[in-house]
């Protein structure tokens, strides 16, 4: 069963979305929390498999409580959604460098909730490639400036480009077509990439190539 924490001030919101989910043969809700607080507190107690985070709540929001949660847990303990009412929310990109592997719009369809929640269990980060484009566009320009990239000494040449494309939104398959590979050695390389640089996911990779100084913005491919 995958266990499923709901954290957002909107009642309905949390109602509709544990209907959906409870109605699922391998989706259990496990909680549910109406303000950042609750949501830390309710995440350290009972140890979901996926947060559901809306980022504007009060007493503290989900941006602090994503960061606070993620940084005490083992990168495969739980895995967080943040929740928007805008595809591009003003804070999305902070989001993902906190180390949530992904974002939805609350008036998202019930199949692509479901998709998102499985998906990021099995490792997957919920960024599909037009997505992270435009997110790319929008806001690494307002990133930090680019850290040393020592951290890239330990990616071989291969895994370097990998990751390169990885950053400017490529999907595995587009990947494979860039460097001439199947998808699934595509897809291995992009796993061992982040094996390597201890990122928790895809989305977390896309982060590191921007900060490492390996891709910068204006790069979109």
């Amino acid at each position: 069963m995958i266990r499923v924490l709901l954290a957002d001030d909107q009642s309905l919101v949390r109602a509709g979305f544990r209907a959906l989910l409870d109605a699922q043969p391998d989706i259990e809700v496990v909680g549910e929390a109406a303000d950042g607080e609750e949501a830390l507190r309710l995440g350290r107690e009972l140890g979901p498999d996926v947060v559901l985070m809306d980022i504007r709540m009060p007493l503290l929001d989900g941006l602090v409580a994503t960061r606070r949660l993620l940084g005490e847990a083992e990168p495969n303990d739980v895995r967080v959604i943040m929740l928007t009412t805008f595809e591009l929310d003003e804070y999305v990109f902070e989001a993902i460098r906190a180390g949530a592997s992904g974002f939805l719009v609350k008036d998202t369809e019930p199949d692509e909730l479901l998709r998102a929640v499985r998906a990021v269990v099995a490792g997957d980060a919920l960024l599909s490639p037009g997505v992270t484009r435009r997110l790319i566009a929008e806001f690494a320009a307002r990133s930090k400036e680019p850290a040393a990239a020592d951290a890239l000494v330990r990616l071989t040449e291969r895994e370097r480009e990998v990751m390169a494309l990885v950053g400017i939104g490529l999907s595995n398959e587009e990947i494979a077509r860039r460097l001439v590979v199947s998808p699934l050695t595509a897809k291995t390389h992009v796993s061992r990439t982040m094996v390597k640089l201890g990122a928790r996911d895809r989305a977390q990779l896309v982060v590191l190539a921007y900060e490492s100084g390996l891709v910068r913005p204006g790069w979109l491919g």
